[in-house]
């Protein structure tokens, strides 16, 4: 019995003919590894030649007219490697970058700005992962790299005194937790 698969299907076909492989001049052919699809030689492994298709260099999707608040250049809406960001038109030369919320000492879900407890300058800030995921930074990054994974919570620790607990979810509910890793003692109130 024949299979219905077109065994074409899985193999590598030249994509551009015109666009021959800029270090050994063979066709180059239309690839896909962990990092998604890419245009590699088809000598390889003597050539080994790759261009990525997917560009998440910081490159324009839409100009905004709005004028930069330090060099009066454009600003644009960039793609980069952590997602969608607001940049001067004028990059390199002018680096400004716009915040992606106005800090406030108070977020949107009414959360009260916590002190840092590593640096004591810095305040703690909600914040997302390139992945969507809720995360409690340090507003002093880079220089400082305190960061939580659970929505902190004021108050001293019973056992080590550390400033700052976090809510824990466990199966009889919401805990309190130490954010010591040290520590993390789980409270009794």
């Amino acid at each position: 019995m024949a299979s219905k698969i077109n065994p074409d299907l899985f193999t590598a076909q030249p994509v551009h003919d015109e666009t021959p492989c800029p270090q050994c001049g063979a066709a180059l052919l239309l690839r896909h590894g962990k990092h998604g699809p890419f245009l590699g030689c088809s000598a390889y492994p003597a050539c080994d030649y790759i261009k990525p298709l997917h560009h998440n260099d910081g490159h324009i999707v839409k100009h905004l007219g709005v004028p930069c608040p330090v060099c009066e250049h454009e600003l644009v809406l960039r793609q980069g490697r952590y997602g969608m960001f607001i940049g001067c038109s004028h990059y390199p030369e002018c680096n400004h970058i716009e915040p992606q919320k106005a800090s406030s000492s108070v977020s949107e879900d009414d959360e009260p700005a916590r002190s840092c407890p590593e640096c004591g300058a810095g305040h703690l800030v909600k914040r997302n992962s390139r992945h969507g995921k809720v995360f409690y930074g340090c507003d002093s990054y880079p220089k400082c790299k305190f960061v939580l994974n659970a929505q902190p919570v004021e108050g001293p620790c019973e056992v080590c005194g550390y400033p700052l607990l976090v809510l824990k979810k466990h199966s009889g509910g919401e805990k309190k937790q130490c954010a010591n890793r040290k520590c993390q003692h789980l409270q009794q109130n």
